[in-house]
Formats: structure tokens, C-alpha cells, sequence
């Protein structure tokens, strides 16, 4: 779970700890983890209170240098990760679910050896920091790669796209807060149900 960064789009503002409802964005991605069964929930990024899914199953480290960059701390998360499937998500997704998740890896599961599994936005626009990845073909890409973007290094492997079924209702769980826009979005949201899952692959 990437929950560094400098939040530049947001004045500065620690985007991991901002409050949506009750909890914290980071707080309400580590819930949606551990609720899918997750093995070990990684968190790149400074600590910060709150977080206590159950014992064990939290660990907070650092990409170096500190604020590299999504792929330096996607390569220190995936140092910890010793499970065959890993979930890639953003600290700040304030409405994806245990559901989606569940979702995720299933279609990862039957997209073949090397390929993995992203949400998608209504105009087909992959969420690349909502994705479940077989970890050694992700461990593989990340080792010989020397750029900086994610798309950049996710999009070879063609991951299957889960995009929003029709009529879905509740939040989107694909909807990132990088802005003040998505987090009035986001806020403007607060309160309604989340779906229960991302629909259908496209």
C-alpha cells in the first residue's frame, strides 16, 4: 500500500491521514485489506496512528530515498511481501472494499501467469494503484525496470480491466483524493453505501 508522497496537488497536505467520515483515508484502505483476508498488510510511508488490523498482520516501512516515487516504494513494498498474489493500492481510496478486493484477485487469478487484475473507471481508464498481481511476475517487472511510471511498468503485462457494472450504485471504489476535487467528491459521497464490487472485466 503506497502511502507516501508529497500530496503537491493538495497544498502539501499529508493526503494518507486526511479524515473522510469517521476514519482516515490510509486507515479506511488497511480495514478494506485485512477484511479481504489479506496475509500481511505493507504500508511505504511515514507511521502514523491508527492503523491496528490484527496482530501480526501491519508492517510500515520506507521507500528510500523518502518520496522517490510511486515505483521505489512499490519495489520496498514488494521486498516484504512473501505471498504468492499482492494487492498494489494507493493509501487513498476512500471507498474500495474487501469486496473489490476479493474481486481483484479473482480475476487475477484467471488471467494467466504473468497478468494481473485493475479496476477500471467508467471510460475504461485503468486504476493502476487498485490492482492484484501474481507476485513473482511483478517482482520480475519491477526487477529490470528503470522508469518511474507505473503505467509505464504495469501496462505490459495486461492486466485484465474490472470496470463498474452498469447501473452500479454507491462511490466509486476507483476515485483517488490527489486533489481538492476528489476530495469535495469524495466528501460529497460520504455517507452512501459502497458497492459490492467493481462488475465485469472488460
Amino acid at each position: 500500500m503506497l502511502a507516501g508522497g508529497r500530496g503537491t496537488r493538495l497544498g502539501g497536505a499529508d493526503k494518507p491521514a486526511l479524515v473522510l467520515g469517521e476514519r482516515s483515508l490510509l486507515a479506511s484502505v488497511v480495514s478494506a485489506a485485512a477484511a479481504a483476508g489479506a496475509q500481511l498488510v505493507v504500508v511505504v510511508g511515514p507511521p502514523r496512528p491508527g492503523l491496528v488490523p490484527a496482530a501480526g498482520r501491519l508492517r510500515v516501512v520506507r521507500e528510500e530515498p523518502p518520496g522517490s516515487g510511486p515505483v521505489p516504494a512499490l519495489r520496498r513494498g514488494l521486498a516484504e511481501v512473501a505471498a504468492p498474489w499482492v494487492h498494489v493500492l494507493a493509501a487513498d481510496l476512500p471507498f474500495i472494499r474487501a469486496g473489490h478486493l476479493s474481486s481483484l484477485l479473482a480475476a487475477a487469478a484467471g488471467a494467466g501467469p504473468a497478468a494481473g487484475a485493475v479496476l477500471a473507471d467508467g471510460d475504461g481508464r485503468p486504476q493502476w494503484l487498485a490492482g492484484c498481481w501474481p507476485t513473482g511476475a511483478l517482482r520480475a517487472a519491477i526487477g529490470g525496470y528503470r522508469g518511474g511510471s507505473l503505467r509505464g511498468l504495469l501496462g505490459p503485462l495486461s492486466p485484465v480491466m474490472l470496470g463498474p457494472a452498469p447501473g452500479q450504485p454507491g462511490p466509486p471504489p476507483w476515485l483517488d483524493c490527489d486533489t481538492e476535487d476528489d476530495v469535495r467528491r469524495a466528501r460529497a459521497w460520504t455517507g452512501a453505501p459502497a458497492g459490492p464490487g467493481p462488475g465485469v472485466p472488460r
